[in-house]
C-alpha cells in the first residue's frame, strides 16, 4: 500500500515542481524600474512581473506629494526632462481613455496611487499589456515608461484623465 500511496504522489510533486519552475522563469524574466523626479531625485521602484495573462506591477514609491496621483503606463521609455519625452499613455489599441468610457481605457490605463506621508506601496495587475508579444508588448520598438502625475486621473477625461503635470518616470523598457 504504501508503494502505491507514493506512486500516486509522483505527479502531484511533479506538478508542483513545474508550477515553482514557472514561477521562478516569471520572477527572472521580471524588470525593475525607478523612478526619478524631474530633478533626478529617487521617487522610489516599481517591479514588473510577467504572468500568463499580464503584468503584476508591484511599486514602493516615496518622495510624493500627498493625495491621489494618476499612475500610467506611457508610449515611449524615454525620461527626458519634464517627461514629455514619454509621450502619451500608451494605447497600442487606439481606444478611449479610462474606466469610464464605452472603448476603453488604454492599455496603460490603471489604478490611482494614494499616497500617505509622501509613500505608497501598491500592487496593480494589467490584463492589458504583456512584457514582449502579444497586441500590447512593453517592450516594443519604443520601449515604455511607467509615469507618476502630480493629481488623480478622472478616468473619463480625454486624453488623458486630466490628472496633472508628470512628476516621477521611470523607463521600463528603453527606445529601441
Amino acid at each position: 500500500m504504501t508503494r502505491l500511496a507514493f506512486a500516486a504522489l509522483i505527479p502531484v510533486l511533479l506538478a508542483s515542481t513545474a508550477a515553482v519552475a514557472q514561477d521562478k522563469t516569471d520572477m527572472q524574466d521580471a524588470r525593475n524600474v525607478e523612478l526619478k523626479g524631474s530633478d533626478g531625485a529617487s521617487m522610489g521602484t516599481a517591479s514588473f512581473v510577467p504572468t500568463p495573462h499580464g503584468v503584476l506591477i508591484e511599486a514602493d514609491l516615496q518622495n510624493l506629494p500627498g493625495g491621489t496621483h494618476g499612475f500610467h503606463i506611457h508610449e515611449t521609455g524615454v525620461c527626458e526632462g519634464d517627461f514629455s519625452s514619454a509621450g502619451g499613455h500608451y494605447n497600442p489599441g487606439d481606444v478611449d481613455h479610462g474606466y469610464m468610457g464605452e472603448t476603453g481605457p488604454h492599455a496603460g490605463d490603471m489604478p490611482n496611487v494614494v499616497a500617505t506621508d509622501g509613500a505608497v506601496k501598491v500592487s496593480v495587475f494589467n490584463p492589458n499589456v504583456s512584457m514582449t508579444g502579444g497586441d500590447a508588448p512593453l517592450d516594443d520598438e519604443d520601449g515604455s515608461a511607467l509615469m507618476i502625475h502630480s493629481g488623480a486621473d478622472d478616468y473619463a477625461s480625454q486624453p488623458a484623465g486630466d490628472a496633472g503635470s508628470r512628476i516621477a518616470c521611470g523607463v521600463i523598457f528603453p527606445a529601441k
